[in-house]
């Protein structure tokens, strides 16, 4: 009997809709290999949305969503919504808001450095010699970019960073079961010496972390972690961020290791629903030549796949395909060195999709 599930796409704009086609057709080969049944419906959000129904969060595309068993979001927003007024442009209409809408407070993002792309990370390569594989798990629906109140008066403008205890608590434990499953290890990044809230943060987080005897927890102002992961990347396992920091440091991660267009992130709230996206951008600089990356939108599949239908199975299939196609030397332009293939857009996809 095969496991069905609904799923809700959403493409976006830029290179989203390119990059979503290859983890739709990477899906139809899992639908085959592993005898499951999938319902897609596809919605507009973003600046697409903006375009055909006046707003980048519309109540249809909403719908949707809350009527599926997960969401696989593209990337959106560009140069061209950037003239609306700010409370109107794509990322800050949808995203936050959808985050709020499915309860998803929760941002997970892998950032694992395949070794065949040492060549590609900007770190030199004996950095990398035994590899990169760091959790960052993000609280997102918290801190700075959700506190009030947000004023501008003139040459003056304000921007409020609240956390309360409940926030702290329930990212902590996400971080904490997370680091039970890997290294062990949790790294909480904070500014604790100089924002209050901050010191909140830390001790709300020491006192998680005291129900997890098998987890060692240790604390990084940002600044010093920022450095130390592109000074030693290798001594983190899961690092635990608020909204901001999360933001940041995940991207910084990304580019260790090659490309933001490697990095793929899970958005979870309670139970199994989740938003799994690309953690880049929608790149409309490079939108319609075929020479995106797909392959975080491919493993944000695969995480779909892990963290909402409890099927790791097709998490490793998807990943195991991935690291045959590069390790047959096949490169998108934006991980491409010397000596290597390089491949479009859709024809890495149909590499990866042929290597299930």
């Amino acid at each position: 009997m095969e496991d069905s599930y609904n799923i809700a796409v959403l493409p976006g704009d830029g290179i989203g809709p390119e990059v979503m086609a290859e983890g739709l057709k990477v899906l139809d080969k899992i639908k085959v290999a592993f005898n499951v049944s999938c319902t897609i419906k596809e919605a507009d959000f973003g600046g697409i949305a903006i375009d055909n129904h006046g707003e980048a969060l519309p109540k249809s595309t909403l719908d949707i969503c809350k009527s599926s068993d997960a969401v696989l979001l593209g990337s959106i927003g560009g140069p061209k919504w950037e003239s609306l007024p700010p409370s109107k442009q794509p990322e800050r209409a949808g995203l936050l808001p959808i985050r709020k809408e499915l309860g998803l407070f929760a941002n997970l993002r892998p950032a694992i450095i395949f070794p065949q792309l040492t060549a590609a990370s900007p770190l030199k390569e004996e950095i990398l010699k035994d590899g990169m594989d760091i959790l960052v798990v993000r609280e997102l629906t918290g801190g700075i970019y959700f506190g009030s109140p947000k004023v501008r008066e003139g040459d003056k403008a304000l921007d409020t960073l609240v956390y309360t205890r409940p926030e702290i608590e329930r990212i902590a434990h996400v971080a904490f079961k997370a680091a039970e499953q890997r290294g062990g290890k949790v790294t909480s990044i904070d500014k604790a010496n100089v924002l209050t809230s901050m010191v909140l943060w830390r001790e709300v987080v020491t006192e998680v972390g005291k129900e997890y005897p098998n987890v060692k927890l240790n604390h990084l102002y940002v600044d010093n972690g920022a450095m130390q992961l592109v000074k030693n990347p290798n001594q983190f396992d899961v690092m635990l961020c608020g909204n901001m920091f999360g933001d940041i440091l995940s991207d910084e991660a990304s580019m260790i290791t090659g490309s933001l267009g490697m990095l793929p992130s899970a958005s979870l709230g309670q139970g199994s629903f989740g938003l799994y996206e690309p953690s880049g951008g929608s790149a409309p600089d490079i939108a319609g030549q075929g020479i995106a990356n797909p392959i975080a939108q491919i493993l944000s599949l695969g995480m779909l796949f892990k963290y909402s239908f409890n099927r790791k199975e097709i998490y490793d299939s998807i990943f195991n395909a991935i690291n045959n196609v590069l390790e047959a030397g096949y490169r998108t332009k934006d991980i491409y060195t010397s000596g290597n293939k390089e491949v479009s857009t859709s024809e890495i996809g149909t590499l990866i999709a042929d290597s299930l």
